[in-house]
């Protein structure tokens, strides 16, 4: 099959980050033939390197790349269109779809939710007010009534030979010029957005009962603020204070941020990418979710959490998911962490039992193409 996805960064790396991981493996797995329009390609570079912001069209892994402009020229029409996260598919596109016989398969895929309402609406169509067009909401998730998560096929195997292997291990840490860490330090990446406040939680770390080692992403405004706090000269790479020590890591390509997750025994993670692939690493996480207008962003989090804490024991789940309230701004992020130390070895069950259950389900694109080939 054909495809053209559609992809307005709005903010952040999310959106660029998810339709892009999603193309290469609806190619690279399914054999599908795939464009990819997105409007803010610099956003993209961040994620892969081998972007060149100055071209209009490029090639890479299998999938046209194209920039998203005003001048939109639409010379052929897929067999399936996904328009991601509302972005809405333009209208001269969307003129062109009309005129099909048959029309091309229209898909609209959300946001990432654990939400109750989301299994009810996962597949719904919407026919268009104007053209004769239908158009079916898809929707990632966490059970089998939605769409799933993204997972490559050889995903998890990879994640456990790595962590199998003691040398694979030191050679990725020396690909970051560090020795591997010894069995006594807890590695902690720290990724999240610039609303968070940090001081509490590196000064729990600097006065905590056991080393711990920070890896925070350079040039992002997170590790600017962190270097204010440990009064690092500017263009250190590393800073140690008490028993933390933080470590300024280049920002990663897509491609190479999991084994930085693998290697980590804790993951601040933040949006939905790197929230997804902090579940498949099957370490203790914590996420920070994108802030919205009216606290809304709030049900999201509750929702997952009552998902994702079932099967540990009351007063853990408890502390948890302090935790997880704490990262995204309500309460003492130290008295959070802190009151988990105890309980370590429960959460890296609990991670990794969660992640087996994820992987039970189909993933989203496997899913995605299904759907659409049914249509077709």
């Amino acid at each position: 099959m054909r495809w053209d996805i559609f992809c307005r960064v709005v903010d952040n790396f999310g959106d660029a980050g998810v339709t892009w991981r999603l193309a290469r493996q609806l190619h690279g797995e399914l054999d599908a033939e795939v464009r990819l329009f997105i409007d803010h390609l610099p956003t993209l570079a961040r994620l892969d390197h081998r972007i060149d912001t100055e071209l209009a069209e490029q090639r890479l892994s299998g999938v046209k790349v194209c920039h998203w402009g005003n001048d939109l020229v639409v010379d052929r029409i897929a067999d399936v269109v996904l328009e991601t996260f509302a972005c809405d598919t333009p209208e001269p596109y969307l003129e062109a779809m009309a005129q099909q016989s048959p029309p091309p398969i229209w898909i609209n895929l959300e946001y990432l939710s654990a939400e109750d309402w989301v299994g009810r609406c996962h597949r719904l169509p919407s026919p268009h007010p104007r053209f004769p067009l239908i158009r079916y909401f898809f929707f990632p998730g966490f059970d089998d009534q939605t769409g799933g998560l993204l997972r490559e096929s050889g995903l998890l195997a990879e994640r456990d030979a790595f962590k199998a292997s003691l040398e694979t291990r030191q050679q990725f840490w020396a690909t970051l010029g560090l020795q591997h860490p010894d069995e006594h330090t807890k590695v902690v990446t720290l990724f999240g957005y610039d609303t968070m406040q940090v001081h509490d939680l590196l000064e729990a770390w600097v006065h905590g009962p056991q080393p711990i080692r920070c890896l925070i992403p350079k040039d992002t405004p997170l590790a600017q603020r962190v270097a204010q706090q440990m009064a690092c000269r500017a263009g250190l790479d590393h800073a140690s204070k008490g028993a933390l020590c933080v470590v300024w890591v280049p920002f990663r390509d897509q491609i190479d941020y999991d084994p930085l997750l693998w290697a980590s025994d804790f993951n601040f993670v933040r949006g939905e990418d790197s929230f997804v692939r902090a579940q498949w690493a099957a370490h203790p996480m914590a996420w920070h979710i994108y802030p919205q207008m009216g606290h809304a962003h709030q049900i999201k989090l509750k929702a997952f959490l009552d998902r994702y804490l079932q099967g540990l024991e009351a007063d853990l789940a408890r502390r948890y998911r302090a935790l997880f309230a704490a990262w995204n701004g309500e309460g003492s992020i130290a008295d959070a962490w802190n009151a988990l130390w105890p309980d370590w070895g429960k959460l890296e069950a609990h991670a990794q039992a969660w992640a087996r259950q994820q992987a039970d389900l189909p993933d989203l694109a496997h899913n995605l193409a299904e759907f659409a080939g049914k249509l077709l």
